[in-house]
C-alpha cells in the first residue's frame, strides 16, 4: 500500500492522535521506526509512543490542516499548520505552527522515517513567559 492510500491514512491518523490512543502507533508506524524533529530522535515506536503520550498529556486539543502532499514511491512530502491549545503556553490560547513532515513508507504502507521541520521557537518557546519576550525581540531586531 505505498500509495495516497498510506499517506491519507497517516494525515487521518494524526487528526485523531491525542492522549488516549498513542498506543494504536503500530497502525502506522513499523517497529523500528526513526523519528526526528527540531527538539528529539527518537527510535523504535515504544519510545516513540512513550514521546507521544507525554507531549500530548497536557494538550487539551490538537488539531492538523494537511496542505500539500505528495508522494513518489516511499517517499512522502506534506505540509501542516498544527494548532494546539496547551494551558502552559500563550495563556492557555490557541498556537498555530506551520510545518512539514518527511516521511519513509514500508512496502506495508508503514512509516519506517519520519522527519519533521517546524518553528520550534513559534510552537514552545516565544509562548513562555519570559523566554517568549526575548525571543520576540530577537526575531525583530534580525528581521
Amino acid at each position: 500500500m505505498t500509495d495516497d492510500r498510506a499517506l491519507a491514512k497517516f494525515c487521518a491518523f494524526f487528526n485523531k492522535l491525542d492522549n488516549t490512543c498513542t498506543e494504536k502507533l503500530y497502525e502506522v508506524y513499523t517497529e523500528e521506526v526513526v523519528f526526528n524533529d527540531p527538539l528529539h530522535h527518537i527510535e523504535g515506536r515504544e519510545a516513540l509512543e512513550r514521546y507521544f503520550a507525554t507531549m500530548y498529556e497536557n494538550v487539551e486539543r490538537c488539531r492538523f490542516t494537511f496542505h500539500t502532499q505528495q508522494m513518489q514511491g516511499h517517499q512522502a512530502f506534506v505540509t501542516w499548520t498544527m494548532e494546539f491549545v496547551h494551558p502552559r503556553l500563550a495563556r492557555g490560547r490557541p498556537v498555530s505552527v506551520e510545518g512539514c513532515s518527511a516521511l519513509t513508507f514500508t512496502e506495508d504502507g508503514k512509516v519506517s522515517r519520519h522527519r519533521d521541520y517546524f518553528d520550534a521557537g513559534a510552537m514552545l518557546y516565544e509562548h513562555l513567559p519570559i523566554m517568549g519576550r526575548v525571543i520576540r525581540w530577537l526575531k525583530q531586531r534580525l528581521g
